[in-house]
């Protein structure tokens, strides 16, 4: 009994931090490490309009083990540009289609489409600078060293200070360059920019003769690991390619979503409405368990957060169907085991052994398959499969820890004779 209070506690409390994030007006939430979160639900391109862009970069001439960082590299840049064109909330992510590693980056309410895909396409130009002239016309120059020049870029600890630093290193007509700018820039700054950024300008403490050398300052972690990455981005050149273009008519957005709330209203009335005239109060408690369900996939798709595209709504009402479908299993395994005379008690809890394997069996095949869609898939098909992937792993729990815990809370009280008798 101690059991079961703490987990219709735990259920409740759940279902209130759910319904409290799926809160239009609920404020942003900063989760510290985990980052920031607005809390709100993100339309895909096919509900707000826009442009849909997919890259691929091609690998070839980059050694295996720094295809990774090449690729995080790449998506810096390409987010660095995005952000200079001042797009509102692009989505700009790592993909893989296969083996081939792929950029997705989303647009919504972009104009000037030929005008962003130009300066996407465009691969990472690193350049360092010293400064020339005097007074009011002292201004950065180029040296002639680039990212082609560069080896590599690397994350160090600095074993005095305890500082993490970028230790960098050149090829061999690199390490002449540098030498002479070293010789020509010492306790003077040197400029390191990629494409028209500036991201650091290190002042230089002593000559580097050998073509390597380390970036200090107060550095955190990620300050660190961010500009080794952005150098590396430089330093190997990716070039991408645009494989898929989609332009999204911002006037499907609205309509699409208004016969998308219909839809998804209407069928979970109607699966109410069968639930409840069938089953009568287990019925009754199915919906409340598929009520906590809908709230707790809302909320994580506001924290993770997913986009919602049509296609990902069509999965969150499919994986609602699977949610309702488990409940069936139940009920009827329920029904069986109080016909051969079994108490109320010991029928949900055989019904629901007796059911699991059947539930687990059908929901991991349907994982198995979501899984598939995301690592191939893209765009749409993926959306679909990631909220159809959430949707199945709450219904594995509302089905089997809350409409379990609700059915076993009506035993012994006045609710269990008409459970008894309908079900």
């Amino acid at each position: 009994m101690k059991r079961l209070s703490i987990t219709t506690i735990l259920i409740l409390v759940l279902a209130f931090l759910a319904f409290w994030v799926d809160r239009p007006s609920v404020k942003p939430l900063d989760l510290g490490r985990f980052g920031y979160r607005d809390l709100k639900i993100h339309q895909g391109l096919d509900l707000k309009g826009g442009v849909h862009l997919v890259y691929e970069g091609d690998f070839s001439k980059i050694e295996a083990k720094d295809h990774e960082k090449a690729h995080q590299g790449v998506l810096n840049a390409i987010e660095r540009r995005i952000n200079a064109l001042g797009v509102a909330e692009p989505t700009i992510q790592k993909g893989q289609i296969g083996d081939k590693k792929t950029i997705v980056v989303e647009l919504p309410g972009i104009t000037e489409i030929e005008e962003a895909i130009k300066m996407i396409g465009q691969t990472a130009q690193l350049t360092f600078l010293e400064q020339k002239g005097e007074g009011e016309k002292m201004g950065w120059v180029e040296t002639g060293l680039t990212g082609a020049h560069l080896k590599r870029a690397d994350v160090q600890m600095n074993p005095q200070s305890g500082q993490p630093e970028v230790a960098i290193e050149f090829n061999a007509e690199g390490a002449k360059l540098f030498k002479e700018i070293t010789q020509r820039n010492l306790q003077k700054p040197v400029a390191i920019k990629l494409d028209q950024d500036i991201i650091s300008a290190p002042t230089v403490q002593s000559v580097i003769e050998e073509g390597k050398g380390v970036i200090t300052g107060q550095f955190s972690i990620t300050e660190a690991k961010n500009l080794a990455i952005n150098l590396t981005s430089g330093a190997l050149p990716v070039p991408v390619k645009l494989i898929e273009q989609r332009n999204i008519s911002a006037t499907l957005g609205p309509e699409s979503i208004k016969k998308s709330l219909v839809a998804a209203l209407l069928g979970v009335f109607l699966v109410a409405l069968f639930m409840i005239s069938f089953y009568r109060m287990p019925g009754v408690l199915a919906v409340l368990a598929l009520a906590i369900y809908s709230g707790i996939v809302l909320a994580l798709f506001k924290l993770i957060p997913v986009t919602l595209t049509l296609a990902g709504i069509a999965g969150f009402i499919l994986s609602i169907g699977m949610a309702v479908d488990a409940n069936i299993l139940i009920f009827e395994r329920m029904k069986e085991e109080l016909r051969t005379g079994k108490t109320l008690g010991a029928a949900i809890e055989e019904g629901f052994k007796r059911a699991w394997s059947s539930i687990r069996d059908s929901n991991i095949s349907s994982l198995i398959t979501c899984l598939i869609l995301i690592w191939l898939g893209s765009g749409l098909v993926r959306g679909f499969a990631v909220t159809l992937a959430l949707g199945i792993l709450v219904s594995m729990f509302t089905a089997v820890i809350v409409t379990r815990t609700f059915l076993r809370l009506a035993v012994g009280t006045r609710l269990e004779k008409s459970i008894r008798f309908k079900i």
